[in-house]
């Protein structure tokens, strides 16, 4: 059997005080332990790539909405980009940051459960969910969090960030 590639993207602000970006690590780290039989048994190979949007730059490349995201084979697994007020990632760059809210069988929480993520990845492998690709255009809310981060672009952080 030829192994197929499975590429997953966590995109994220922070891993070192954003509570729902470390929560969507452990989720998406129980999500691929739980689907890992299952991938190898359908000739699947995971790529897991971690991605750290630290600058704008980084944000503009990857197309990067909304903190945190998950990314199967380049489709975003998190359903429609809903956000709130995220303490954390505002407390990084000193002023107001939203960031994504996940919902999943009728719930909204400010990470994606392991129920969603493995749902979301056997819908990128089976065809029912794919790319939408539109203008990408970095929104306002990270706009403000790049700029708030740096006093010009490419300096030292503002807020001594934790790693």
């Amino acid at each position: 059997m030829d192994m197929k590639t499975l590429v997953i993207d966590f995109m994220y602000l922070d891993l070192c005080s954003c509570e729902r970006c470390i929560a969507t690590d452990g989720n998406l780290d129980r999500a691929l332990d739980i689907l890992s039989d299952t991938l190898s048994t359908l000739g699947y190979v995971v790529e897991r790539n971690k991605i750290e949007m630290k600058t704008r730059e980084l944000a503009e490349k990857y197309h990067f909405l909304s903190s945190p995201t998950i990314r199967v084979n380049g489709i975003d697994i998190g359903g429609e980009i809903k956000e709130n007020w995220c303490k954390d990632c505002g407390d990084i760059c000193d002023d107001d940051v939203d960031c994504r809210v996940f919902s999943y069988d009728g719930e909204e929480s400010n990470q994606p459960p392991v129920p969603m993520i493995i749902d979301g990845i056997l819908k990128v492998i089976y065809g029912k969910i794919s790319a939408v690709e539109k203008e990408y255009r970095l929104p306002d809310n990270l706009d403000r969090f790049y700029k708030s981060k740096f006093t010009e672009p490419g300096e030292i952080p503002l807020v001594r960030r934790c790693c």
